[in-house]
């Protein structure tokens, strides 16, 4: 098979070990005779499987008993309406930040379930930083962020000292970094970045945070602790993506864990940003203090010159390379599955135009 580079920004990259075991395992799962697709939830091969998917995840964070890991579905924007839905108190307001597209929806939903003040927006610059010297006291239930903003190209570097409970999306740079993930009370992600397929969501929850908003008779499938005292099987829980991500997990694990895909993935920002700032051809849409080290979102500066860069690179078997469609030009997603090799492609590419 002739392998592209993969630049998409998720679906995205997975190694190549994942696909393999992936597939296998839809063949005849652990030698039983049956595929994955086709196995119990309840069977004790799948049970296992959750039981360590589960686990992988403290061992990576470094977090300890009391922090809860749910594998849920509907997606990172489920998370939207169940964190304030589980968080904000009858009558309470939460801080949020305004960071992106994906920011903005979380704010969206979370109006529909009680005040929200937006403590900072980048949003009349179209989102081409962080912004910073906000404050968030205790009279907010929680305070919301977003880690890495994957249209924009831009990241939280730091994380502020919030007076009350810290929930992080972290969807597209979940794992890419090492962070005291002991700060976040709540953390959540997609798994179609850098942790699995699109298909499943990854929760990480303090327990005693829960259970605190004055709210009754909460619907049980919006309910934390509903799934937490069914250990992610409160329903039938998305099997392959919870063991497709288990796999991605492991294969982190083995290979240096975060700290190792930290270095790498420097390594990957470094060249291409190097060639970006060197090359008067291309230039990036944000503050180069918020550069995200997961999606860099650049432009062409000459559009006489677009017609031949894109022939170019997708000549070189590049792909997932345009921008989205909101903001356009181009966007080269690093996540941690994606080879160095693979970004010096691009930066071979991006020094041939003249």
């Amino acid at each position: 098979m002739n392998k592209k580079h993969n630049f998409s920004a998720g679906p995205c990259i997975l190694p190549q070990e994942v696909f393999e075991k992936s597939a296998q395992a839809i063949l005849d799962f652990n030698g039983i005779g049956l595929s994955l697709l086709e196995i119990s939830h309840r069977s004790k091969d799948f049970v296992a499987v959750m039981d360590e998917a589960r686990a992988i995840v403290k061992r990576l964070m470094n977090l300890g008993d009391d922090y809860e890991v749910l594998y849920l579905g509907g997606g990172a924007s489920l998370q939207f309406a169940m964190v304030p839905y589980n968080l904000m108190k009858v009558g309470g307001k939460a801080a949020y930040l305004d960071t992106g597209t994906w920011a903005a929806g979380a704010i969206k939903e979370a109006k529909k379930v009680g005040t929200v003040d937006v403590v900072g927006s980048s949003k009349e610059e179209n989102y081409s930083f962080i912004p910073k010297n906000y404050t968030v006291g205790a009279e907010y239930d929680y305070f919301h962020c977003t880690s890495n903003n994957t249209i924009y190209g831009t990241q939280m570097k730091s994380f502020p000292e919030v007076d009350t409970l810290m929930v992080c999306d972290m969807s597209s740079d979940i794992f890419s970094r090492q962070l005291d993930f002991s700060k976040f009370d709540l953390i959540y992600a997609g798994a179609q970045k850098n942790m699995g397929p699109a298909g499943v969501t990854l929760v990480v929850i303090k327990k005693e945070i829960l259970g605190k908003t004055g709210r009754e008779n909460m619907f049980s499938i919006l309910d934390y602790s509903q799934h937490i005292a069914k250990e992610s099987m409160y329903n039938t829980p998305p099997v392959f993506p919870v063991y497709a991500s288990l796999l991605t997990l492991q294969h982190l694990e083995n290979n240096g864990g975060i700290v190792a895909a930290e270095q790498r993935n420097e390594a990957k920002a470094k060249l291409l940003y190097g060639e970006i700032d060197s090359n008067p051809l291309f230039e990036t849409f944000c503050v180069e203090e918020d550069r995200s080290l997961m999606n860099v979102s650049f432009k062409i500066t000459d559009e006489s010159k677009k017609e031949e860069f894109d022939n170019a690179w997708k000549a070189a078997g590049i792909s997932g390379l345009n921008g989205h469609r909101s903001l356009g030009g181009y966007r080269a997603s690093l996540y941690n599955a994606l080879p160095i090799e693979s970004v010096q492609v691009l930066v071979d590419v991006m020094k041939s135009i003249k």
